[in-house]
């Protein structure tokens, strides 16, 4: 790993922490989602190893924050919205936003298209990926609540 891409973890570490104070959490809470802003900015570039589609890797760390965020919901019995959202601020494609807007008000519309496609199928991968684990852990939470009566 090169000292830039540790630069990249580091600020995405103090991104979630950011989000975490203003969001008003403190504590053991506020540790854990600097921790998972750490490990889903990792975790993506780890993956630019190996996969080469960005929309993937944002799926995949988007599942993965997503368990991750139902996991420290319940040691530390707190909605899971407190973890997810922090913990996914290193991912928004703030960058890609951006020059889809560039685009469209410099009246370029071939490119406004193409980067509004990609910035969407970013969104998606990272809204697909956290409904994913919040549905099946409702369906479990659920199986369990039929299951003892």
């Amino acid at each position: 790993m090169s000292s830039f891409e540790i630069l990249q973890i580091f600020a995405g570490c103090v991104g979630s922490f950011g989000f975490g104070l203003l969001f008003n959490i403190r504590g053991k809470k506020l540790i854990a989602i600097t921790l998972g802003g750490l490990f889903a900015w990792m975790v993506f570039l780890l993956l630019g190893y190996i996969i080469n589609s960005e929309p993937i890797r944002y799926f995949i760390v988007a599942t993965l924050v997503g368990i991750f965020s139902e996991i420290m919901a319940r040691v530390l019995k707190t909605p899971t919205i407190t973890f997810s959202m922090p913990c996914l601020v290193p991912l928004v494609p703030g960058s890609s936003l951006y020059y889809t807007m560039a685009y469209a008000f410099d009246s370029d519309f071939n490119k406004f298209l193409s980067k509004a496609i990609y910035t969407l199928q970013l969104a998606a991968a990272l809204a697909i990926g956290t409904l994913l684990v919040t549905a099946v852990a409702r369906s479990i939470k659920n199986y369990k609540k039929q299951k003892v009566r």
